[in-house]
């Protein structure tokens, strides 16, 4: 066990952590010459076309030093503020952390929060400044902000680059003499804790584990403590390019249970395994809960398809535990799932996969953040979706969820990120310059109002400069109102937003123009109309299509064309009341890019 090693790899977005993966891989030959690639370990297509992990990877190395032979069980995380979960898992399953800061553009936001994340944990953490081949590169400087950031000595810091291969057998030696050994004892009762979960359509789902005590060997009875169920570990093994098996995996070690499982349902990442014979007393404490941040429902585009669409979640959910969803139905689209994310990123990737992995085409509705509703009894109701809003006249009020946001930016851009963030309805709280043009803000908002688009204008703003990081802090009551979307008077429960009153308005008007371009014309005119409860305050009409029924009657009595043109107008009017509006599926997601 002396020679075991678990560590992970943690950094901003972009900063090169799977680069440097492979460079690991590579040097100590854990990946042959011939199945060698531009990061190695993200083998899904989605991560590779956008450049991002998305999902933890873990791979066993085995290495050589001054004639001792250690097994180095490396985990990659992914760096986008909205994969933050998984960072969390991995985190839960090793002693050590390589923290990876880009030489030319210094600490990020995600740096530091995944950086806190790490130390919460106790684990040692090996600072190392990357891409130091880039001529923007700037040394000197980022190592003051790491040595400012985590105290450690300059001579700690270990000059690396990806791309080259610059610095690894330094890193190398630095995880074996600085990351601690694992503790536990191979001969008490087995507690192992589960990181991760893949599916298999022929084997049914492996349990990727990390053993805290005990030994587990193939064919034992094994238990999971959350579920209670039993099964036999029909394979256990080491997690090498392709899954290694193993008769034996003790304490320490990072592994691998494929026991024919079929249910998603069944494992649970976080929960504990241990044998039936001797179990353990104590589960592990298991990781903190996944907290979804933005609300959206998810329903098939035809209504058949909608048990195919529980069963494409469910073994989605199993590759990506931070999904939930509970099942919901809307007047407008049929049955479907209300679906939590991380954040629009996270939401966007599971449209996305559901549709390249499973053949799903799906309708997304406005996402939204959950709030809490007081009705004027006293009596408090959880509002996932504007359409559970009691009627006006039975409210106390409402109160949305605030987070405290950190903004870390050049100086330059200062005045404009502060612009954004107070038309949000942001209140600044602090402002603090961590070298002389790095600036760190922070501002208190509602996440309502960073659902959208706030992301991608921040980006916009600061040419890519500025990184964003948030946290929830409390639940604060607002002036908010809920804005119907009404079609010929009917309302459409898809489209409903709740909103700020100072901003439903300018809101409403601009749903009516959009919507205005992108619905059909019809045989009948048809009405948009923003309301709040029963008073209108924005309106469009998408005219209707005329037939010219006066095209035989030339000259002649004005009456006869009256008559014709009257006859036609009945006619107009019943297929009104009967007709109704298809609205397509461009209009649900042009409500999010309304600017």
């Amino acid at each position: 066990m002396k020679n075991i090693r678990n560590f992970c790899i943690i950094a901003h977005i972009d900063h090169g952590k799977s680069t440097l993966a492979d460079r690991l891989l590579e040097y100590t030959k854990t990946v042959s010459q011939r199945d060698l690639q531009a990061q190695v370990l993200d083998d899904m297509d989605l991560e590779r076309e956008r450049g991002i992990t998305i999902k933890s990877k873990a791979i066993k190395m085995d290495y050589t030093l001054d004639g001792q032979k250690y097994h180095l069980n490396l985990i990659d995380t992914p760096g986008h503020v909205d994969f933050s979960y998984e960072v969390s898992r991995s985190i839960a399953a090793c002693e050590g952390a390589l923290l990876i800061v880009d030489a030319s553009q210094g600490i990020q936001a995600q740096t530091i929060s995944n950086l806190y994340l790490a130390l919460e944990h106790d684990l040692e953490i090996i600072p190392v400044l990357n891409k130091m081949d880039l001529p923007g590169a700037m040394p000197e400087e980022v190592k003051d902000q790491i040595v400012d950031l985590i105290g450690c000595k300059r001579e700690e810091i270990i000059p690396a680059s990806g791309k080259t291969g610059l610095g690894v057998d330094a890193i190398l030696e630095a995880i074996v003499a600085r990351v601690p050994a694992p503790k536990g004892d191979p001969e008490a009762p087995l507690q192992a804790l589960i990181f991760d979960s893949v599916f298999n359509s022929f084997r049914g789902i492996y349990a990727y584990f990390r053993i805290m005590n005990g030994t587990i060997r193939k064919g034992e009875r094994v238990k999971f403590v959350a579920t209670g169920k039993e099964y036999f570990a029909d394979e256990i093994g080491w997690l090498r390019l392709k899954p290694e098996a193993q008769n034996v995996v003790s304490a320490g070690d990072v592994g691998y249970l494929i026991s024919g499982i079929k249910e998603a349902r069944e494992v649970k990442v976080g929960d504990t395994i241990t044998h039936v014979e001797r179990p353990c007393d104590i589960a592990i404490e298991g990781f903190e809960n996944v907290k979804p941040m933005v609300f959206a429902g998810i329903y098939p585009v035809d209504t058949e398809d909608y048990e195919e669409l529980r069963y494409s979640m469910e073994k989605l959910q199993l590759n990506d535990a931070s999904l939930t969803f509970e099942p919901e139905s809307s007047a407008a689209l049929g049955f479907g799932f209300r679906c939590g994310f991380l954040g629009m990123l996270h939401m966007e990737i599971i449209q996305e996969r559901l549709e390249r992995e499973f053949n799903m085409t799906v309708i997304t509705t406005v996402p939204n953040v959950s709030y809490h509703a007081f009705t004027s009894k006293g009596e408090e109701l959880l509002v996932n979706n504007p359409s559970d809003l009691p009627d006006p006249s039975k409210l106390d009020r409402v109160e949305e969820p605030y987070i405290r946001a950190q903004v870390i930016t050049k100086s330059e851009y200062i005045g404009s990120i502060m612009t954004l963030c107070i038309q949000k309805r942001g209140i600044l709280i602090n402002q603090n310059y961590l070298t002389t043009d790095r600036v760190e803000l922070i501002f208190e908002m509602p996440l309502g109002e960073i659902v959208f688009d706030f992301y991608d204008k921040l980006k916009t703003i600061s040419r890519g400069y500025a990184s964003f990081d948030y946290h929830m802090i409390d639940y604060r009551a607002s002036h908010l109102v809920k804005l119907d979307l009404l079609l010929n008077g009917e309302q459409v429960d898809a489209l409903s937003s709740l909103i700020h009153r100072d901003n439903a308005y300018e809101f409403g008007k601009k749903i009516c123009e959009k919507l205005k371009e992108l619905l059909p014309r019809q045989q009948f005119e048809i009405a948009i109309q923003a309301a709040i409860g029963a008073k209108v305050i924005a309106r469009e009409t998408v005219k209707a299509m005329r037939k010219d029924v006066t095209a035989k009657c030339y000259g002649g009595d004005i009456s006869r064309k009256r008559k014709l043109l009257e006859k036609q107008k009945e006619g107009k009017k019943r297929m009104r009341q009967v007709g109704s509006v298809e609205i397509p599926q461009s209009a649900f997601m042009a409500v999010l890019k309304l600017d």
